[in-house]
């Protein structure tokens, strides 16, 4: 406990957008309730960081960011390369990976200098269970992903059910789990399927490292994968608290467009867009912060966009040429064929504000928990195009479990870009979200779970009540180990 009676709480989040964006929410929710918050990161991110909770601060929250200094040059990264959005090789990714490792030594100063009551770190730092626990300090873990993709994930590393399979193509059902789901190889994750020692040692770390924690935090709310939020606990024996959707503690529009980075297009101006179209008219496409497709996926995208009649905002991580000069995956004159029809948005858009738009009527996502969860609470059917990450897993929970998407095909695991889908598909898809009976059913379903999300988290809600019995038991923890000392 702080000298002032709050609870001291470090977030130390990984150094991705779909990492930071909800751990900042995590700790607004928490400082929300009248504890002390302090989030760790890097110079080169601490301004998007700052930046996102300088309204909290003003409306009085206690929560702060203490700096760490991150090794790019030590470990041969260029300088100020301290994020994974700007990662472009599998290479540059295990450099980071490795740089992250020697935080360690400053990370232990931190908690020497300021120990706080608890830890709450991203699983992508193992090592911080160890280190929290020389002071006496709780770690739990966030990962930022559903209950079902974490007992997904679980049952695979140890079951290994992929590994009797004669070819990648081949299905077979996830073990243990409530429901039967199936997978192909090429669906899974890099770390599933490669022997090398070094990854498979790092997964074990990591394992190792959730089940000694003090327990897990779960961005999900109890309401929308009931079995999976018992079987975590049950089966596994996991201690886990499901707390959101967090991003829901932002309550007005500025908040909303202040999350991640400064958006790249005047929000205000594509709300005004949005004002002029009817209702579930438009679908919006956003393959989050991550992944990168080629020229010839763009162009099967923007044909297929096109090709399905319907009018769309569609996301785009390309900066565009100078004036006079068209994109060569952009057929010539596409923009102006399409102008009053479809918006491009070349770098970072203020999704929760155009999602939330009564206009809009589906989204063409990558399936990031963040997104999926973000498109659950607008109520939007959904065209699930899953990359890389937990994306596979989170497709069947919206297609199989929940009956509010519809695949686009995609196959293939890959760190940033999988299979060139055609534009037929895409275009059939986009149809099947946003027009008939079957996208009535699933956008009457989405709502559904929408309403219980925003339930969830009201006083008295499911996620409120988990928090509530988090924050006392750490005040519990805190008060009678005596192993806090006062700031």
């Amino acid at each position: 406990m702080n000298m002032d009676g709050k609870l001291h709480i470090f977030f130390f989040p990984f150094m991705a957008h779909g990492h930071t964006i909800p751990t900042i929410d995590v700790a607004k929710l928490f400082a929300s309730r009248g504890c002390r918050a302090t989030i760790i990161t890097t110079s080169a991110n601490a301004p998007d960081i700052i930046k996102s909770i300088e309204r909290s601060r003003q409306s009085g929250l206690d929560i702060g960011v203490l700096l760490i200094k991150f090794p790019s040059k030590e470990v041969g990264l260029p300088e100020g390369c301290e994020n994974t959005n700007s990662l472009i090789t599998k290479e540059m990714m295990h450099k980071f990976a490795f740089a992250t490792t020697m935080l360690e030594q400053p990370f232990e100063q931190l908690l020497m200098e300021h120990r706080p009551a608890c830890l709450v770190s991203d699983v992508f730092f193992p090592w911080t269970t160890q280190t929290a626990a020389k002071f006496g300090i709780p770690r739990i873990g966030f990962q930022g992903i559903s209950f079902f993709a974490l007992c997904a994930s679980k049952s695979l590393f140890w079951e290994e059910p992929h590994k009797k399979l004669s070819s990648d193509s081949e299905p077979f059902a996830i073990p243990n789990l409530p429901d039967k789901i199936e997978l192909t190889r090429q669906n899974l994750p890099d770390h599933l399927k490669e022997e090398s020692d070094q990854i498979r040692a790092y997964a074990k770390q990591a394992e190792e490292s959730e089940l000694a924690s003090f327990g897990m935090i779960v961005n999900s709310y109890y309401e929308l994968e009931p079995a999976y939020a018992d079987h975590y606990r049950n089966f596994f024996g996991m201690k886990a608290w499901h707390i959101g959707p967090t991003f829901l503690c932002n309550k007005d529009n500025e908040d909303k467009s202040l999350r991640g980075q400064e958006p790249s297009i005047d929000e205000y101006e594509c709300l005004k867009w949005l004002d002029s179209k009817k209702a579930d008219s438009v679908v919006y496409v956003c393959f989050g912060s991550v992944s990168n497709f080629d020229d010839a996926q763009l162009t099967e995208i923007a044909m297929g966009l096109e090709a399905s009649g319907k009018e769309f905002i569609w996301v785009v991580k390309r900066e565009k040429h100078e004036e006079g000069r068209e994109e060569e995956w952009l057929s010539e004159g596409y923009e102006k064929t399409m102008e009053g029809k479809g918006l491009i948005i070349r770098g970072w858009a203020p999704q929760m504000l155009i999602i939330q738009h009564e206009a809009v009527g589906g989204f063409v996502s990558h399936c990031g928990w963040n997104s999926t969860l973000e498109g659950i609470c607008a109520g939007l059917p959904m065209v699930t195009w899953p990359v890389s990450a937990e994306q596979f897993y989170n497709e069947k929970l919206i297609t199989q479990l929940l009956g509010i998407g519809f695949g686009v095909g995609n196959q293939r695991w890959s760190m940033f870009m999988g299979d060139c889908v055609k534009r037929e598909a895409i275009a059939t898809a986009v149809s099947r979200i946003m027009e008939g009976e079957e996208a009535e059913e699933m956008r009457s379903r989405a709502k559904a779970l929408g309403a219980l999300a925003s339930e969830a988290v009201k006083e008295g809600g499911s996620s409120y009540a988990d928090l509530s019995a988090l924050i006392e038991e750490l005040e519990l923890h805190s008060t009678g180990s005596g192993s806090n000392k006062k700031d």
